[in-house]
């Protein structure tokens, strides 16, 4: 069964930064194009970043574009998303997941940007 483990969120202030990871069982992981989501208390779960099952192409919401970055290691079942010059509007519980989001949802990772 597939299970998706976020780790890596925590407090910070505005302008630092945060590397989350996640950390994927029970899935052909490099079949798997894959995504970071977040979701703000009383908002919509949304699309932040994605990268294709190689890692050869990614794609960024225009919210974090040239601030964040993902990235993957196939070797280790693993997809990363670094956050630099955070904002606290990027406040929010962080999850991974498949492109399209058909995985079972992980617990996500609290992050919270002070100002």
């Amino acid at each position: 069964q597939a299970q998706l483990v976020e780790s890596g969120g925590g407090l910070v202030q505005a302008g630092g930064s945060l590397r989350l990871s996640c950390v994927t069982s029970g899935i052909t992981f490099s079949y798997n194009d894959m995504g970071w989501y977040r979701q703000a208390p009383g908002k919509q779960r949304d699309l932040v970043a994605g990268i294709s099952s190689r890692g050869s192409s990614t794609q960024y919401a225009d919210s974090v574009k040239g601030r964040f970055t993902i990235s993957r290691d196939n070797a280790k079942n693993t997809v990363y998303l670094q956050m630099n010059s955070l904002k606290p509007e990027d406040t929010a519980v962080y999850y991974c997941n498949g492109r399209g989001g058909y995985l079972p949802w992980g617990q996500g990772t609290q992050v919270t940007v002070s100002s």
